[in-house]
């Protein structure tokens, strides 16, 4: 290969911007949201590692693919900064605040967008809000939870598992932990939703979470109690009202989302399998492991918003320019056929998938959402020992945004 040969090989495989208005895969629209592994696996064929796409209102960035380059990313905050604020596109002027990827991409006084030492004093506070939270009894919530929500269709002899019982269980938990009235949570359901949806009513939804969690912590400034909301008014960090208020909306979406959807495909994957369904059933197997499983192999966020380049670099064979965005590929990254050659090979024990992100931003709640799973399954599978499916398992779809693939119902009948 001769010298302009390279040269213009560089120039294709530049930054996405200069693709701008050539025919980029779209992460949104009717095409993702069917078959986004597809997408995903054509990228990787495409452009490698590291691809060039288009997010919502046909906003650039670059999707890392590779297991690899998706560690590096993660664990280099130096290269790869979590602030919005260095955003090219953004401090030019090409992405309004009305965005609708604004809510899930742009800066916020919380410590997923921050890096260093602000990062360090946010996140400090809410760890150990969290830990808190978790020795006040996290387990004994979720099964005082999960059987209200059983006692709700019990009698039926059938429900949908997502709508009826993953879709809730997190959030009413999450009430009890952060001092939320329940009703405030169930209304929070579908706004969590529509943030991570993105279209034309992520912000008004965004504002809603944001109105609601600004009077909590008005609310709990006043009248102290033994919860989340209160942990972060009092550490000793000495969070301002803004930095209170969305770290209340980070762990809110954060929790809720990923482990609602989480939640819904562990038990897809227990009701489609006989065989695991009545090991757990007989005591025989941990739920544990199929949690691990669903981790690998359906994450529950796809895709993870968002790091910038601090200075011109090359990742995956691609020139990526400083201040560009890239979005991290998780569950591409976890089937990436360099790591993972042959996805049916168990993968039991095996705890280094991306489902948790990695580096100095992973999930600080990881204990907290595989305890509502672990908990919520027994209880579920106590109350109703002959659980089953109602519809054959292929009739079972998904629909996918940006970030996530989410099980559209799970329908189930059982003994009254």
């Amino acid at each position: 290969m001769n010298d302009s040969t390279e040269s213009g090989l560089q120039a294709v495989r530049g930054c996405p911007v200069a693709h701008h208005g050539a025919d980029l895969t779209r992460l949104y629209g009717p095409d993702a949201a069917t078959d986004p592994m597809g997408i995903y696996e054509r990228l990787r064929k495409e452009h490698g590692s590291v691809a060039p796409v288009l997010l919502e209102g046909d906003v650039p960035a670059w999707l890392v693919l590779g297991y690899r380059d998706n560690r590096r990313v993660l664990d280099n905050p130096r290269q790869f900064s979590r602030d919005a604020r260095i955003w090219r596109d953004w401090r030019e002027g090409r992405i309004e605040e009305t965005s609708p990827i604004m809510p899930m991409v742009g800066w916020r006084p919380d410590c997923v967008s921050q890096d260093g030492e602000p990062h360090r004093r946010l996140r400090g506070a809410v760890t150990d809000g969290l830990q808190a939270a978790t020795t006040r009894g996290v387990r004994r919530h979720v099964t005082h939870f999960a059987n209200k929500r059983i006692d709700a269709f019990v009698d039926a002899g059938s429900a949908d598992l997502v709508a009826d019982y993953a879709e809730q269980l997190p959030m009413l938990v999450l009430t009890r932990m952060l001092g939320l009235p329940a009703a405030d949570g169930l209304r929070l359901i579908e706004s969590c939703a529509q943030v991570f949806k993105g279209g034309e009513g992520a912000l008004e939804h965004n504002d809603r979470i944001m109105q609601i969690l600004g009077e909590l912590a008005e609310r709990k400034r006043a009248e102290p109690g033994s919860d989340f909301a209160t942990a972060l008014l009092e550490h000793p960090a000495g969070l301002d009202h803004d930095e209170v208020v969305s770290h209340l909306r980070l762990v809110l979406i954060a929790a809720h989302t990923t482990t609602s959807n989480l939640l819904a495909r562990v038990l897809q994957r227990v009701l489609t399998d006989a065989a695991r369904l009545s090991g757990l059933v007989s005591g025989e197997l941990n739920i544990s492991s199929v949690v691990e499983e669903v981790m690998w192999d359906i994450p529950p966020l796809s895709v993870l918003p968002g790091r910038f380049a601090t200075a011109d670099l090359e990742l995956g064979g691609h020139h990526v320019q400083e201040g560009e965005l890239l979005i991290l590929g998780l569950a591409a990254g976890n089937l990436d056929p360099e790591v993972r050659p042959d996805s049916a090979v168990a993968v039991q024990g095996n705890q280094s998938h991306l489902a948790f992100s990695a580096g100095p931003h992973e999930c600080p709640g990881q204990t907290i959402g595989q305890s509502i799973i672990e908990v919520g399954v027994d209880v579920l599978l106590h109350r109703l020992p002959d659980l089953r499916l109602a519809v054959p398992p292929e009739e079972l779809g998904s629909t996918a945004s940006t970030w996530e693939s989410r099980l559209d119902s799970l329908p189930v009948e059982f003994t009254v």
